[in-house]
């Protein structure tokens, strides 16, 4: 079925849950290539740090999910902390069983966009099969605006989660964790984000899994620590990361437009996004947590 034998990647339940009695969050970092699952893997050993490896259906695509699962398996290996390759925002349930054959242990699947009932259908259709193979679910009620991937929510069509409904969809899906709409959104933001923290509390009361905060890019550090104290425990970050690198990588072309050799001038990208790097894992409290 997989591609690796005693493979160590892992899937999130253990670390999510310690990081759900020790209120502290695991930092979901959005990968693209080997030079960006370097910077995060190496990063989150120094600081030693547990760490998701987060990939989009276009990252999968772009990147080949077999290089994929190979990489992060390496430096599973190499590195004495917890991994996890996760597929983030996920839509159909044949990628996703795929994908958990050859070897991924954590997914979102990302209904969404349905009706209630519909979400819960496709939700529960993954939950079995991944739970038979040892993968754990993420899925997320109400929808977050802007854009991730190719998904583009416009801010009219972004819904909060609704408490109740939450306790409801958690019981009905059987989720490993779940992904909130609390006023976050992906990518960067008008103006200063209105994150609905009453809400999260009263989400919180009525769900008992770990809650998870995507579009935590571009959110002022003092909110999402707020957030982790009212219960997220996984902080999804991909355009905070991208930003940097691409302004690194360009800024060397500007002072050596000869340059052609990638080892060069991808390196000053690698180093710009270690820097956000460990500002993420501080800011999530997982440093010292592996």
């Amino acid at each position: 079925m997989g591609i690796l034998k005693d493979s160590k990647i892992v899937n999130t339940i253990d670390m999510l849950a310690k990081a759900q009695k020790g209120q502290y969050a695991v930092p979901a970092f959005n990968i693209h290539n080997l030079e960006t699952i370097q910077v995060v893997v190496e990063t989150a050993a120094e600081y030693h740090s547990p760490v998701i490896l987060a990939g989009t259906p276009s990252t999968i695509e772009y990147a080949g999910i077999e290089y994929l699962i190979a990489i992060v398996d390496t430096a599973a290996h190499k590195y004495n902390i917890p991994i996890a390759l996760h597929l983030d925002h996920h839509e159909t349930f044949d990628d996703i069983r795929r994908y958990i054959n050859l070897g991924v242990r954590s997914c979102m699947i990302d209904a969404s966009h349905k009706s209630f009932e519909e979400n819960i259908r496709i939700v529960k259709e993954v939950v079995d099969y991944a739970h038979s193979m040892g993968a754990s679910v993420e899925a997320e009620l109400g929808r977050l605006g802007g854009i991730e991937d190719n998904m583009v929510v416009d801010e009219k069509d972004a819904m909060y989660t609704n408490p109740k409904q939450a306790k409801e969809f958690v019981e009905r899906t059987g989720i490993d964790s779940l992904a909130v709409a609390i006023g976050t959104a992906h990518g960067l933001y008008k103006g200063e984000p209105k994150i609905d923290l009453d809400r999260l509390s009263e989400i919180q009361r009525e769900v008992d899994i770990p809650l998870v905060l995507h579009g935590a890019s571009d959110v002022p550090e003092h909110i999402v620590m707020e957030t982790i104290k009212r219960g997220i425990c996984k902080v999804n970050i991909a355009t905070d990361l991208k930003i940097p690198f691409s302004n690194a990588v360009k800024a060397y072309f500007v002072e050596h437009p000869e340059a052609n050799d990638p080892r060069k001038y991808l390196t000053p990208g690698k180093k710009a996004m270690k820097q956000i790097v460990i500002k993420k894992i501080k800011m999530c409290g997982s440093d010292g947590k592996a």
